[in-house]
């Protein structure tokens, strides 16, 4: 995975933007467990959010870093004045020319920075770079937050698919964004 490192400045400090290396796996657990319990509060099970989660986000990212290092996308983290502020995960472009955003999280307390701006920023020139012609993600229906999020940046609303997490069904919403 190339290591780009993008520098943003915003009000008297620096976002950076750099590629996760293998040491970085519990630092992703980490904050993909505090996005996740903020996010997916009255949404998901309370006895997952604050018991099971972690021992499942810890062997998601046990088994996917070592196939993005093989190849099939990357995870990049943002760093607010050296900290840690969120991470997002992409996927090398499908048959169909579609890359997909397989997480994106600015951590809760750092919202509004601008990292989550930056960081879909980075996956729009990463994507481009390997001829995609679109990006594409799924949010779940009742995140109202991140929906307004990519609605605002230009994502739309392409499907709305059954899904199954944490022991319940639920429903996810496919949301693209083309690459014209």
């Amino acid at each position: 995975m190339p290591n780009v490192k993008p520098t943003i400045e915003t009000p008297g400090s620096l976002l950076v933007l750099r590629d996760a290396t293998p040491g970085d796996r519990d630092l992703i657990v980490s904050m993909h467990v505090r996005s996740w319990t903020s996010a997916y509060r009255g949404i998901l099970p309370d006895r997952y959010l604050d018991r099971d989660i972690h021992a499942e986000r810890a062997a998601h990212w046990a088994a996917r870093l070592p196939e993005l290092a093989r190849g099939a996308g990357r995870v990049v983290i943002a760093l607010h004045d050296d900290e840690a502020v969120g991470f997002t995960c992409l996927i090398e472009p499908d048959e169909h020319g579609s890359v997909l955003v397989d997480n994106l999280h600015a951590l809760p307390r750092h919202k509004g920075l601008g990292a989550g701006t930056a960081m879909l920023a980075e996956a729009i020139r990463w994507a481009r770079e390997r001829g995609a012609r679109q990006l594409h993600l799924s949010v779940l229906e009742e995140n109202a937050a991140a929906i307004g999020f990519y609605e605002s940046r230009g994502w739309r609303r392409e499907a709305r698919e059954a899904d199954h997490m944490a022991g319940i069904d639920l429903f996810s919403l496919r949301y693209v964004l083309p690459l014209d």
